[in-house]
């Protein structure tokens, strides 16, 4: 099995690439892929690399693993394929996206309009079997994602990350907080988003952070269903 970067990220991560630790992932992961459900699809194991280069990630999110529901996951961390049913975490995403800056609750569960825009949405786990969660955790993927991680991190340019939760914020480790703006808050999740992540307004504090070193700010409302299938 073989997974590519066409764009900066190829540049980035090229010794990564070609380690031996991902030669073993990639062998374990074609078998696995032959022989039971593993999500998301091949081509969408490093979707969010593809639609957000190296140079233009402004925002990083931070999730754990691919949602393990199948035609769930995408490629993009808290993400699901329009269509589905929004998962309970992403439904209160959007109610903080609401009333921190009044964005309209979206109709369907894509983020790929923040991942356009610079908005790397990043699980610290690519891959995931059907209906077991964290089951790809220890095959590897912590080392690649970290690499990610402390790419970003050596970038002149300062970037917004946003972890949520315990298991997020253990990457934090890779981070420099005096060069790079770290937002830390509970997970979205129904078992914590009232013990800190309602009210965390992590939306409108990274825009006011691109803005403050003179970038554009994210434009965070998505795009309904029936606008994306005019788009």
């Amino acid at each position: 099995m073989t997974i590519a970067l066409s764009n900066d990220w190829s540049i980035q991560l090229e010794s990564e690439m070609s380690a031996p630790y991902m030669r073993e992932l990639l062998s374990l992961l074609e078998h696995k892929y032959n022989t039971m459900n593993v999500y998301p699809s091949k081509g969408d194991i490093l979707k969010a690399l593809h639609y957000t280069s190296y140079e233009q990630t402004k925002v990083v999110i931070l999730g754990q693993d691919p949602y393990h529901g199948p035609r769930q996951a995408q490629g993009l961390s808290f993400s699901v394929m329009p269509g589905e049913k929004v998962p309970p975490s992403l439904q209160n995403i959007y109610k903080e996206l609401e009333a921190d800056l009044g964005c309209p609750i979206p109709d369907h569960g894509s983020l790929e309009a923040w991942a356009k825009q610079g908005v790397l949405l990043l699980n610290t786990v690519l891959t995931v079997e059907e209906g077991n969660p964290n089951s790809h955790q220890g095959m590897g993927w912590e080392r690649f994602t970290d690499s990610i991680i402390e790419a970003l991190n050596k970038r002149e340019r300062p970037i917004v990350f946003i972890l949520w939760g315990k298991h997020a914020q253990k990457k934090a480790a890779n981070i420099d907080g005096d060069k790079h703006h770290i937002i830390v808050s509970p997970h979205p999740s129904p078992f914590a988003a009232r013990k800190g992540f309602f009210g965390s307004k992590p939306f409108s504090r990274a825009n006011s952070f691109l803005e403050s070193m003179g970038a554009a700010a994210i434009d965070w409302r998505i795009p309904l269903l029936s606008e994306l299938n005019k788009i």
